[in-house]
């Protein structure tokens, strides 16, 4: 059985519904839905997902506790991020519930795509669905085009020494992805462990621990990999690019965007704004009108300006966000420009 997974809990809620009425809208009303619980507030998704009988709540414990073993497993042997967090103050592993996801592998689903709670479904995923016929690891993302720091940190050489230049060209977005139950045999799994124990640990970047870890683990298993964006001419998907609206689904360049991801967007934003506050989010009506599809009556008419110390930390924050989306969108279109002038 085919199906999406989710990772969500109560303080991502609006979020939540907006995504679940996409994924009805845009894929299919019946498509199986799994919600992989980032915590024990899942109050409102329980309400949420009891209407709806294609949606079901991730139970498996035993799952959620050997992922986020591994997990920990492979951070404890990163001394440079165990260091910093200890310097910070922050758990012995940062963001350890976002590993959570990895429980995809062991769910009902026999072929999956993965969605973080902060993104829309605007087309069919039909063809990724049949590309993992023929590869265990399915992506359409642009995350090859930026800067391999966000992924792997590690010194080139000591990177070198582990993976082929071509190897890296791979990395991917860990918001969205597409695979099969299974792929990762405790075979793979302890070898993996292996080498992260044995050094390789230090080359992961330490600020997106779920991302830089299970690209670690598709590219150093060596597991069949497609990535439908790698030819450049596939449509993007994140919240920085300047796309077309139409009849609520997204354009780029004329080719209808399969998913758009709001990365980097705080969903305290998302929650201000359902509550009638005025919070600047891009495709800010898209995303409304997906949020109270099945509830248009609830949706806010008037937006109040929020109190001066929010206002001026969403604007800093505003500011720093679109900075860095132009910066990545400039160096992914150079990048492109380059690979077309070496061809």
């Amino acid at each position: 059985m085919d199906g999406i997974y989710i990772l969500a809990n109560d303080y991502v809620y609006d979020q939540l519904v907006a995504l679940l009425n996409s994924i009805e809208t845009n894929i299919s009303p019946t498509m199986p839905v799994c919600i992989l619980p980032y915590d024990d507030r899942l109050d409102k998704v329980r309400s949420l997902i009891a209407a709806r009988p294609q949606v079901s709540l991730f139970e498996n414990h035993d799952s959620i506790q050997r992922w986020e073993q591994f997990a920990t497993e492979a951070w404890q042997s990163h001394d440079r991020a165990q260091k910093t967090w200890r310097e910070r103050e922050l758990p012995t592993v940062y963001r350890l519930a976002m590993h959570r996801k990895l429980c995809c592998f062991d769910g009902e689903f026999d072929q999956f795509i993965y969605f973080d709670a902060d993104t829309l479904a605007l087309g069919s995923v039909a063809p990724i669905f049949q590309k993992l016929d023929d590869y265990d690891w399915v992506t359409n993302d642009y995350q090859y085009s930026s800067d391999l720091k966000y992924i792997f940190d590690g010194s080139q050489a000591d990177l070198l020494n582990v993976f082929t230049p071509e190897t890296l060209k791979n990395i991917f977005c860990a918001g969205w992805f597409a695979s099969k139950k299974g792929v990762f045999t405790d075979e793979i799994l302890r070898s993996l462990l292996d080498s992260l124990k044995s050094g390789e640990a230090d080359l992961m970047a330490l600020w997106g621990p779920d991302q830089s870890l299970m690209n670690y683990m598709v590219l150093r298993s060596q597991i069949s990999y497609y990535n439908f964006a790698s030819t450049g001419t596939a449509p993007g998907s994140h919240w920085s690019s300047s796309f077309e609206q139409q009849d609520h689904v997204l354009y780029d360049k004329g080719q209808r965007l399969m998913y758009l991801h709001y990365m980097s967007v705080a969903t305290a934003h998302f929650n201000r704004l359902c509550q009638g506050e005025e919070a600047q989010i891009p495709y800010r009506d898209l995303f409304l009108y997906y949020r109270y599809l099945n509830a248009p009556e609830s949706r806010p008419q008037h937006f109040k300006s929020p109190d001066p110390f929010t206002q001026a930390r969403s604007h800093i924050t505003r500011f720093y966000q679109q900075k860095m989306g132009n910066l990545n969108y400039r160096f992914r279109k150079l990048k492109q420009q380059l690979n077309k002038t070496q061809l």
